[in-house]
């Protein structure tokens, strides 16, 4: 009995089982740009969710649970640059995924959801919407091998978030953010055994 309840003990930080916390893998990046990420309530309860891991990486970073977020207008003016980490489309400007000077302060968010509730937290937030977008461009496949997605070169949070990154400060190094990544990957394909995995998402 004892031994069972245990199993199912969480870490408090990661939120993965004790048996599998992720938290002695996790970097301590000092990153320049202020990452926030806004994450629907539906995502926050994802056993796999990786914002969480990402922020958790980031010595400037934070993460915001909620559909609406009434603060958003006086944190843009804190900051000499603010832009969206999502796709962009025709009428919308576009930022350039180049270096930022060093002795600037900016911004980025990032929406963390589905497809469908990311843009949800842009309707109920009017002012994402004015922002220059940040568009990853098409680069290696994720290696998020245990969810699927329709959506095509969509990279899970925490690899967006470092791909990002790595362009917008190339004088760090961003790989080791996602080692608690690789390695919830690696757990959850071992839990779920070959079979399953090689039936369900190869």
């Amino acid at each position: 009995m004892h031994n069972s309840f245990s199993i199912r003990l969480k870490c408090v930080q990661c939120l993965r089982p004790q048996t599998h916390c992720l938290c002695a893998y996790v970097a301590n990046i000092a990153n320049r740009t202020h990452v926030l990420v806004l994450q629907h309530p539906n995502e926050h309860k994802h056993p796999l969710n990786t914002a969480r891991l990402a922020v958790q990486g980031l010595k400037n970073a934070e993460l915001l649970i909620g559909e609406q977020f009434t603060d958003l207008i006086s944190r843009l003016h804190s900051v000499d640059k603010a832009f969206l980490l999502f796709p962009a489309q025709s009428h919308h400007t576009v930022q350039a995924l180049a270096p930022l000077p060093v002795d600037s302060t900016s911004l980025l968010i990032v929406p963390d959801g589905t497809w469908r509730n990311v843009r949800k937290i842009i309707q109920l937030n009017p002012v994402l919407d004015t922002l220059p977008r940040l568009t990853l461009p098409l680069g290696e496949p994720s290696l998020y091998r245990i969810r699927k997605t329709k959506q095509t070169g969509a990279v899970s949070t925490i690899e967006a978030i470092a791909r990002a990154l790595t362009c917008l400060e190339p004088e760090h190094d961003y790989a080791s953010l996602l080692t608690p990544f690789h390695i919830m990957v690696e757990q959850q394909i071992e839990a779920m055994g070959a079979e399953v995995y090689a039936r369900n998402h190869k």
